[in-house]
């Protein structure tokens, strides 16, 4: 509300005593901020952010084998990071960290939406740290394919793990990659073992493909089901129940108790009629209840006999040598197409030939045809130069 002019103002009227001595109630001014004040153009910001200081490379060492959470978050950052200097630095430090990974036992863990894959993995996890053991989780949230972002909110469900002193949870967005697997999920999960953890955690997407990718990087995996899912015959038609190492029938408690018991025993009948992906294993099914924490320490017991099994047959370490040769390889072609793609002559051709299929000018083969070519024209004029000229 406007003040009334002075003219108009009863001269027998007193302000109230919190406006001052001599003060009219909207007469005073307050004296403005020196320098202006943070928000306002031009002014000078009176709070600056400090900045965390930098480590070098031996603090980052020594802050991963010592599990320093703020060193072993910046290390994991890098490992994520496309930047050409952030890469080379990470791959100094898995170099240097490489000798002393390898020793925990890595758990891939799927399923459909809605089976409570973090809800389980709260209270599996919880009851690991309880018997004594350090775990790590690598949560892969799936990323829009419109925006690019991701909520990353399976750390905020993990709530009790989340706050364990002796857990670790690294949600990171796929980035769009094959399956929903982030391709820095292999590095982070060494970064993890060097820091000590003795079970790692790999929650995928579970919609599709991403369970080949999450079986090339574990020693178990671990499907995630519930009841409604579908019969035997058609447990047998998906094809994850052909790398599953045991599959996990949730949410086995209350009303839901009689169905699930039902649907695991359809599922162990299914299992009959698949082959098993690990040598002298075979795979089962079993009953939990993350509500309840019904049936997870039967569970880890049936883990633990997996590794020992494993590890007197040698399945293990040749399943670690074959994953190992074949993350290579896809990083061989994934630099390759990366390199491809940024060849100038490439760059140039490729607006024009992505139009040409759109409008089905051009036959997808054709084009894809025409960029080898003028790939192979790069290649053959890069081994014609003479040596020693740039």
């Amino acid at each position: 509300m406007m003040s009334r002019p002075d003219s108009t103002r009863n001269p027998n009227s007193r302000p109230p005593e919190w406006a001052g001595e001599g003060k009219g109630i909207s007469s005073g001014v307050m004296p403005g901020v020196q320098g202006g004040h943070d928000g306002l153009p031009g002014a000078r910001l009176q709070h600056k952010r400090r900045r965390h200081p930098g480590f070098t490379e031996q603090q980052m060492l020594e802050g991963v084998r010592k599990c320093d959470r703020t060193i072993l978050g910046k290390v994991i950052s890098l490992v994520e990071s496309n930047a050409d200097h952030h890469m080379d630095l990470a791959q100094n430090l898995l170099r240097e960290l490489l000798p002393e990974t390898g020793e925990a036992l890595r758990i891939g863990i799927t399923g459909v939406p809605g089976a409570g894959k973090s809800t389980f993995i709260d209270a599996f996890g919880s009851m690991l740290t309880a018997k004594g053991y350090k775990v790590a989780v690598l949560a892969v949230d799936p990323s829009s394919t419109m925006t690019k972002g991701s909520i990353l909110g399976d750390k905020t469900r993990m709530e009790k793990l989340s706050r364990d002193p002796h857990a670790f949870i690294r949600p990171s967005p796929s980035g769009g990659t094959l399956g929903g697997v982030s391709r820095k999920t292999r590095e982070t999960m060494l970064i993890c073992e060097a820091a000590g953890f003795d079970v790692i955690l790999i929650e995928t997407v579970g919609v599709g493909q991403s369970e080949a990718a999450v079986r090339s990087m574990t020693d178990f995996f671990m499907l995630l089901t519930l009841t409604g899912a579908g019969d035997d015959l058609q447990g047998i038609k998906r094809g994850v129940m052909e790398n599953a190492d045991a599959i996990v029938v949730n949410k086995a408690d209350g009303d839901n108790l009689i169905k699930a018991e039902r649907l695991a025993s359809e599922l162990t009948h299914a299992l009959h009629y698949l082959k098993s992906p690990t040598l002298g294993w075979k795979p089962g099914s079993f009953l939990v209840s993350s509500l309840l924490k019904s049936g997870l320490d039967d569970l880890w017991q049936v883990l633990l006999k997996f590794k020992e099994v494993t590890a007197e047959n040698g399945e293990c370490e040749k399943r670690r040598s074959e994953q190992t040769i074949e993350w290579m390889m896809g990083m061989v072609l994934e630099q390759v197409q990366q390199r491809f793609l940024s060849q100038p002559e490439v760059r140039e051709a490729l607006p024009d030939l992505k139009t040409s299929v759109a409008a089905g000018k051009v036959p997808a083969t054709t084009a894809a045809r025409e960029l080898l070519q003028t790939a192979d024209k790069l290649f053959s004029q890069a081994n014609n130069q003479p040596k020693g000229s740039k």
